[in-house]
């Protein structure tokens, strides 16, 4: 893929994800529930969606989505696709 994309690092996509999802980092432990513990609806997650795949030069399945339900759950997905390529 392109030479901008970057690595993945856990504290970085903690970071990203509290952004979008406009909470504090601290809230956004590597086990929060997104839907039951930080109230994420699906426009969020969409948008945490296209900005994940933007930065990190991936193409995420709607399927692979519906089990994104965590930070630690999005690290695993986005390792594993960034480790096929």
């Amino acid at each position: 893929m392109s030479e901008t994309t970057q690595a993945l690092d856990l504290e970085d996509l903690r970071t990203t994800v509290a952004d979008v999802l406009d909470v504090e980092e601290k809230e956004l432990t590597d086990d929060a529930h997104f839907v039951e513990t930080l109230g994420v609806d699906s426009l969020m997650a969409l948008e945490v969606m296209v900005v994940l795949e933007k930065k990190y030069g991936v193409k995420l399945r709607e399927e692979e989505l519906k089990q994104v339900t965590s930070l630690r759950k999005a690290y695993d997905l986005l390792a594993e696709k960034l480790e096929a390529r």
